[in-house]
């Protein structure tokens, strides 16, 4: 599921198709996700974060700077998108961009993926003496940066709008680094 969600997004494969792919039986859908479809959603964007925060938090580990660290982070994705020959994208990104209001899980599951993406970006900033208000607005572009240029980039078929961004995101980083002496 999260391979499709990646390459064609949640309304892009049926569930005969899913399930083919899977070699199982509806049974077995319906019996560990009764949900269907849409819970099996639910639980690979919940499990495309936790694999997105944990390479975040294994980078802030390393205690690097900020900048580096965005670096490397943006570095992955951009890879991953040439990797796959530009057709798996963020799985999160897609997901929202086609889901609706009668979605409820589903953008419950995204809002959540995306709060505690920009919850981690926040505090590598806190960490880096960058006030908790400030933090959490760069935290929130960072994250609105990085997907729109992984969609930008996706489309266009090249690493352009990534490799665009990550240098706007570094030097804006390094502004706010300079501008609390953290350098």
């Amino acid at each position: 599921m999260l391979d499709a969600l990646r390459r064609r997004g949640l309304h892009g494969i049926g569930l005969n198709e899913l399930l083919k792919n899977a070699a199982a039986p509806k049974g077995v859908l319906y019996h560990h996700f009764p949900g269907g479809k849409n819970e099996l959603a639910v639980v690979a964007i919940q499990t495309a974060v936790t694999h997105l925060r944990h390479t975040l938090a294994s980078l802030v580990a390393t205690n690097q700077p900020p900048e580096a660290i965005l670096i490397a982070w943006m570095n992955g994705a951009y890879q991953q998108l040439e990797k796959s020959l530009f057709e798996r994208g963020c799985p999160l990104a897609t997901v929202a961009l086609e889901s609706g209001a009668a979605d409820i899980d589903i953008r419950a599951a995204l809002s959540e993926a995306f709060q505690g993406i920009r919850g981690d970006i926040a505090a590598m900033l806190v960490q880096a003496r960058i006030d908790a208000k400030r933090a959490g607005q760069l935290a929130s572009l960072i994250v609105s940066a990085y997907e729109g240029a992984l969609i930008q980039s996706r489309v266009a078929g090249n690493t352009q709008a990534m490799q665009d961004v990550t240098a706007a995101m570094t030097r804006l980083l390094e502004f706010e680094l300079q501008a609390k002496g953290n350098t």
